[in-house]
């Protein structure tokens, strides 16, 4: 166990754990740029698909604008100009009215402030001012005809202002909220008489994210001790029959606030997750234009109306995700209607479970994967898996309205693969250099004697043309590596000595060393020299390298049983594959190397990788077997879809030299092959079952390896589906490299 750890748990591998760990711990503290990346992504969602304005405005914003500020001068406006806009409300049959706005000062501009502030007055208008009433009573007589919320604001700081207002009703279930919730030491307040004479108090105060954007507002906030809503929740709960604002917490925090019979899904802080629409223009009305009676009092009747302003001048505008600037109580106003059309996003408080579940898996697999199957089928993988979780998420986004952040998770796995195909690249790299250095000399007789008589051709370049490839590799190497770990030159010496015989082997039948690599041996046939038999000639080298094993592993065990030594057995796979490929003199003018290349080398290293899974010593492709029948006497295996392949290979066995073609073990073997193969192609599985069992029987030299086994827990699997798959063609798609 501890060896099959150690193999796998490479540093690349344990430094992407570590890096994983890091990016999970870094999403866990959610520093600045994490959270910065997550709220662009849920503004780009906004953006994509922004809520759309109702066509029936439940909210009006009387629009204290530069038009206004113009006409009726400048701020802040007397309380008895303020109060003739209240009674217009009033006449128009406002449901209720909401203030945006601090009336924290006394009015300087009441007849009792006039009195006081002008001293050079005669005493008669002086007397007369000071019997006038304060614009705050004015103002509180005209709130008397119509529901009206006034503002409050909270500070950093305690203030200890009195408090003419009532109590609003809060009710708490479950855990006590306050723990959870905003907390401001001091309450920035209206007028005691005003708020005395106001239905409720709502807090104004909007606190932008990181980055200045409006995001989210709270529903109830801490302050001086006490728990106030929001300006626009209080508005909708006078507006709506005055019902108690419930809210409702657990150990993890505040998870819903529910107002006027709706329940609203909340972070853990008592946050909603504003829906924005774009500004519209049609939500305002200019505080001048009530006044002056141009706007008439339908437009207004039955609505819910806010008091703000859009002027620059007083600095209450703010940024959304879809707009620059907008005045801060249209934020109130969308907010309301948000509620009333059940459109608020949500985002639950497991949220980051999930994302830190999303991005754990995401990153485990990578890790797992990539050493295996390499960066670009983990990539195109990857993109796959990315494309599908950014579309759920989507359809979260669009259907549910839940905003769920994959952006963190996908950028960290980047990250955790880009760091995983690094080392890859590294490590193959460095593997390069140290197949160069040890290898360089190493060229075929052939290609010295070609190079002798022309010594011309000692160019780059190369031609294409039909070449037989055999790729050949030494089973259990690391076992026989291990038991020779104490002794290098021993190891020297067995690595020689094997590979001679395979050579030899090789050159006997007229073929090209490539290269060697490792344990390994990659050869070719007709090149440099034409030779129109290459497929079967490579077939006949493989039996005799085959042959020749056998050989060597019986002088080694005699040598091994004299001395009294541990034997262990060499045991070989080859592949061999026919097809066009490059062949000729490929690196630098002053460093080259006599080579093939294309995808019939390839698909010969992926029939060698499999014969281990066969149990079949020599597998040749399609394209050699087609020519190679005069020479070797050959047995259909599978029909495969080797790694890198998109159209299937049918693969064969080499049984031996094509003299025991008529014999009637082989006979009777290649005749109940073909029937398990036109059986299991056709999905008849009883039929396939009685064909393989007619196999075994045949197989008397046993040549097929393990292929029964393997068809065997095949037809036991399939025989279970209760109808042929859909894309069934008998064809063995084979996921990674086998061997």
């Amino acid at each position: 166990m501890l060896r099959f750890l150690s193999s796998r748990l490479r540093l690349e591998r344990v430094v992407a754990l570590w890096l994983l760990a890091a990016l999970l711990a870094l999403r866990a503290l959610d520093p600045a740029p994490v959270e910065i990346l997550r709220l662009k992504t849920f503004d780009i969602m906004q953006q994509v698909v922004p809520r759309q304005t109702p066509p029936q405005l439940p909210v009006m914003i009387i629009d204290i604008d530069e038009s206004s500020l113009k006409q009726l001068g400048q701020w802040p406006w007397p309380r008895t100009l303020i109060a003739r806009l209240v009674d217009k409300l009033a006449e128009a049959k406002v449901k209720a009215v909401a203030f945006d706005v601090l009336f924290a000062e006394p009015d300087r501009l009441s007849g009792p402030a006039l009195a006081d502030a002008i001293p050079e007055a005669d005493a008669e208008t002086r007397a007369r001012l000071a019997g006038l009433p304060s614009g705050e009573a004015r103002l509180a007589q005209a709130m008397a005809n119509v529901p009206t919320i006034v503002g409050a604001a909270g500070y950093d700081k305690p203030l200890g202002l009195p408090s003419g207002g009532r109590a609003t009703g809060i009710v708490s279930v479950g855990m006590k909220p306050e723990p959870y919730l905003d907390n401001y030491p001091g309450l920035l307040r209206s007028r005691p008489e005003l708020e005395a004479a106001a239905r409720g108090i709502g807090l104004i105060t909007v606190r932008p994210e990181r980055d200045g954007i409006v995001r989210r507002v709270p529903t109830v906030l801490v302050t001086e001790g006490q728990t106030l809503p929001t300006l626009d929740l209080e508005m909708l709960r006078i507006a709506q029959g005055g019902q108690p604002i419930i809210v409702r917490s657990d150990r993890a925090g505040v998870t819903s606030v529910a107002v006027a019979g709706r329940t609203l899904l909340t972070d853990r802080d008592g946050q909603i997750w504003i829906n924005f629409s774009p500004h519209d223009p049609a939500r305002f009305v200019s505080a001048a234009d009530v006044l002056s009676g141009k706007v008439g009092p339908e437009r207004l009747a039955g609505k819910m109306v806010l008091i703000g302003s859009s002027a620059v001048a007083l600095f209450d505008l703010r940024t959304t995700p879809l707009d620059r600037l907008i005045p801060g109580v249209e934020i109130h106003a969308q907010v309301i209607e948000n509620i009333l059309s059940d459109k608020l996003l949500s985002r639950p408080n497991y949220a980051i479970a999930v994302e830190l579940a999303v991005l754990a898996v995401l990153g485990l697999a990578i890790i797992a994967l990539v050493p295996v199957l390499g960066a670009l089928p983990i990539f195109l993988t990857g993109s796959i898996v990315a494309a599908g979780l950014l579309a759920a998420a989507w359809l979260l986004y669009t259907r549910s309205l839940v905003l769920l952040d994959l952006s963190y998770p996908l950028v960290a796995s980047l990250i955790v693969y880009t760091v995983l195909t690094f080392f890859n690249y590294w490590r193959e790299e460095a593997q390069r250099e140290q197949m160069r250095g040890t290898f360089s000399r190493y060229v075929s007789p052939d290609l010295v004697e070609i190079l002798v008589r022309e010594p011309d051709r000692v160019k780059l370049g190369g031609e294409t043309r039909e070449i037989s490839v055999l790729f050949s590799d030494v089973r259990g190497f690391t076992s026989i590596s291990e038991a020779l770990k104490s002794d290098p030159q021993g190891l020297v010496a067995f690595m020689n000595s094997m590979l001679t015989p395979l050579t030899n082997a090789i050159l006997d039948a007229d073929g090209t060393i490539d290269k060697y690599m490792g344990d390994a041996i990659l050869a070719f046939w007709n090149a440099p020299l034409d030779d129109p038999e290459h497929p079967g000639k490579a077939c006949l080298a493989a039996l005799d390298m085959m042959q020749r094993m056998q050989a060597y592993n019986a002088q080694r065990k005699a040598e091994a049983e004299a001395k009294g030594q541990r034997f262990l057995p060499v045991d070989i796979g080859i592949g061999i594959n026919t097809g066009q490929c490059v062949v000729g003199n490929f690196g630098t003018d002053t460093r080259f190397d006599y080579s093939v290349l294309g995808d019939s080398v390839n698909v010969a290293s992926r029939l060698e990788a499999i014969t281990k899974a066969y149990g079949i010593g020599i597998l040749v492709g399609s394209g050699t077997a087609a020519k190679a029948r005069t020479h070797v006497a050959l047995l259909p295996v599978d029909r495969v879809r080797v790694k890198g392949k998109t159209e299937p290979e049918t693969i064969y066995a080499v049984a031996g030299p094509a003299s025991i073609t008529g014999e009637t073990w082989y006979i009777a073997l290649q005749a109940a092959l073909t029937q398990l193969q036109d059986a299991y192609t056709a999905g008849d599985w009883p039929k396939a079952t009685a064909a393989l069992a007619a196999c075994r029987a045949a197989d008397t030299h046993g040549i097929m390896g393990n292929l029964f086994d393997l068809y065997q827990d095949r037809l036991a699997t399939l025989s279970k589906l209760a109808a042929l798959p859909p894309d069934w063609d008998g064809v063995y798609t084979l996921e990674t490299k086998q061997g």
